[in-house]
Order: C-alpha cells, then sequence, then structure tokens
C-alpha cells in the first residue's frame, strides 16, 4: 500500500509537471502570433495602411481620368484649344473686341 501511495504521488507530480511544461509551450507557440514579424497587430495596420492607400490611389485615378479627358479634347477638337487660349493666355479671335471690367474698390 505504502508503494502504491508513493507511486501516486510521483504521478500526480509529474503531471503537474507536465501540465505546466505544455502551458509554457503553450505560451511559447502564441507568442509570435500576437507580437512576431507578421503577427495580428501588425496585420491590424498593414490593413490600416492598405485602406489609407487604397483612398490615395482612387483620388490619383480620378485626376488621371480628367486628364486623359482633357488630352483627348485637345487632340480630337479644336474648342479646347480655344478655351484654353482665352482662359489662360488672354487670346481673342480676329474681329472680335475684348472688353476688361474693372471694379474699383473703395
Amino acid at each position: 500500500m505504502l508503494a502504491y501511495l508513493h507511486f501516486h504521488i510521483w504521478r500526480v507530480n509529474l503531471l503537474k509537471i507536465l501540465g505546466f511544461i505544455l502551458l509554457l509551450l503553450l505560451c511559447l507557440i502564441q507568442y509570435p502570433l500576437w507580437f512576431g514579424k507578421g503577427s495580428m497587430w501588425e496585420l491590424y495596420e498593414l490593413n490600416k495602411e492598405l485602406g489609407i492607400q487604397v483612398k490615395i490611389n482612387a483620388d490619383y485615378q480620378k485626376e488621371n481620368e480628367a486628364l486623359k479627358a482633357e488630352v483627348n479634347d485637345l487632340k480630337k477638337g479644336t474648342n479646347a484649344i480655344e478655351e484654353r487660349a482665352r482662359s489662360e493666355l488672354g487670346m481673342i479671335k480676329k474681329d472680335e473686341i475684348f472688353f476688361q471690367v474693372i471694379n474699383k474698390s473703395e
């Protein structure tokens, strides 16, 4: 009976040590998941940066589309060229009269 009791105590201590070792291994396995390279935190940060970059790219895409449309207008028609010459360079057509209105501030 004494040998059985001694074996039982030894087995319980062994199970406690084994349980502690398994818990320690579980913690060591979980560490890279939460804090290492490619961790959940890093994934969250990268997703946030990706959202910002997608927004920036969408803005640039709109700007590019507007520039493409302007280039097509300049290539195909004279109306766009004439409009640009009038607004940016202050040019007028032959036989046109240009009136400039100046507001005097008091």
